[in-house]
């Protein structure tokens, strides 16, 4: 269990839903076709559960990691299965698989992860930004192994999203964590007069 009460686990997922919509905005305007992303599922975690929400460990993805720097220190990840990640290459006319595919699921989390930290940005004053994206094809446990091995020290709270993106009436799914520090949190819930 977290030491959060209901109230601030509530508006951390509000933060998360926000982001989520202007993300979808974003990916719109770089496909030049409508985007509608939907959060059926926003959950704040502790870690351990965090990890399974994210899916079977055994399961092959495709990672893109952001780090995020500035007034808070946490790590963006988006994680496409293997299918939904070849709508979406397919959807910008490269192969799945390929370095270009990778480069262009590299480019759509880029800007989900960009468009969320800018919202969480705007709606909290916190001065904020994303390092270039990492982009990685491997099971997602490991992915998030690695992750998690750098961040363990600091974290004990994932924002989960199950998002599911609708592409010119393509659906694709998406898992989006935000694994921000402790300090991270409380600075979060202080800007949103929740400390």
């Amino acid at each position: 269990m977290t030491h959060y009460t209901d109230m601030q686990l509530d508006a951390l997922r509000e933060l998360a839903n926000i982001g989520s919509g202007n993300a979808g905005t974003a990916l719109s305007a770089m496909l030049g076709q409508p985007v509608d992303i939907s959060v059926p599922a926003a959950k704040a975690l502790p870690l351990a559960n965090a990890v399974e929400a994210a899916g079977d460990p055994e399961t092959l993805a495709t990672g893109v990691v952001l780090p995020i720097f500035g007034d808070i220190d946490a790590t963006v990840v988006l994680l496409f299965p293997p299918d939904d990640e070849a709508i979406l290459c397919t959807l910008l006319g490269v192969e799945p698989g390929t370095e270009d595919g990778y480069g262009a699921l590299g480019e759509i989390g880029n800007i989900l992860g960009c468009s969320y930290v800018n919202s969480l940005a705007e709606m909290t004053g916190l001065a904020i930004e994303p390092r270039p994206p990492e982009t990685v094809a491997d099971m997602v446990g490991a992915i998030l192994a690695s992750v998690l091995a750098v961040r363990a020290d600091s974290t004990n709270l994932a924002l989960v999203m199950d998002s599911r993106l609708i592409v010119e009436g393509q659906e694709c799914e998406l898992t989006f964590l935000l694994l921000p520090s402790l300090q991270g949190i409380d600075e979060l819930l202080g800007r949103l007069g929740l400390a």
